[in-house]
């Protein structure tokens, strides 16, 4: 029986490149609304497997049953360690063990913290740091914001130039030209080598219901966060599961959870 809800559907800019058959763009207009919060947060997109940490274990996309994937092993050893402390947190992140399209030389941990919910709120961006932190886990990467989005707004530009020109600003380049870096941690093209990352995700630094505001999305579906994808970005298949291989940390001989050294074995 599912004892929480999944992680709802992140809709991306229409200038996302990266959309595959089932993704979803926002709505005309919507950057209208992102541009009146009082605080918006620029994060980098991770290339892992979205888990969830609750008190009734860990949870791979789907909420039905906890993950029994081996590239989940690790979480589920954190998850023994931190049961008891998670009541009615729910701890959203990118599980990072597991290399898919991207690979990582600049990774801390193997899973990165971009979301936390209790009950029907997901929590503001402070709290999110706070209870990451708590529990010893990093929140995603981070981009500084130096101008406002509202400060951008201009009538005769379309909300598609206007959100170009202000990651541009914040970026120090524009953002196709950001996603063929390593990012913030390193990223690179396991078949190539070639320095990469996957994009981006905006969303409200405030606390928010799933789809609570005035921009018109599904029941299922964010309007106080949205993302960017460089194209063609997903480069694993179906035999995924069967040749994956383990991602390396920054500091391996030395990291630990809470005192018990990990050796990665799945």
């Amino acid at each position: 029986m599912t004892r929480s809800k999944k992680y709802a559907r992140s809709l991306h800019a229409k200038i996302s490149l990266g959309t595959t058959s089932d993704d979803r763009f926002m709505p005309d207009g919507y950057l209208s609304s992102f541009s009146k919060m009082k605080q918006l947060i620029l994060t980098e997109k991770l290339d892992g497997q979205n888990n969830c940490f609750n008190k009734y274990g860990v949870f791979a996309r789907s909420h039905t049953a906890p993950t029994q994937h081996p590239w989940d092993k690790p979480l589920r050893d954190r998850w023994e360690l931190i049961k008891g402390e998670l009541d009615d947190l729910e701890i959203f992140g990118e599980n990072m063990y597991g290399i898919h399209s991207i690979g990582y030389t600049g990774l801390e941990s193997y899973f990165y913290v971009f979301g936390i919910r209790e009950k029907d709120t997901w929590l503001s961006w402070e709290a999110v740091k706070f209870y990451a932190a708590l529990l010893d886990f990093p929140t995603v990467p981070e981009y500084e914001i130096q101008t406002e989005l509202n400060t951008f707004f201009q009538p005769k530009l379309s909300e598609n130039k206007v959100l170009e020109n202000w990651l541009t600003a914040n970026l120090g380049k524009s953002w196709l030209e950001s996603v063929e870096t390593s990012g913030l941690l390193g990223g690179f093209d396991p078949l190539t080598k070639k320095s990469c990352s996957e994009g981006f995700v905006i969303r409200n630094a405030a606390a928010f219901k799933t789809n609570e505001g005035d921009i018109q999305v599904a029941k299922n579906e964010f309007n106080n966060l949205f993302k960017l994808v460089r194209a063609a970005h997903v480069k694993t298949d179906v035999h995924w599961s069967k040749t994956w291989k383990p991602a390396a940390l920054l500091d391996y001989a030395k990291y630990k959870w809470f005192g018990h050294e990990y050796l990665g074995n799945p």
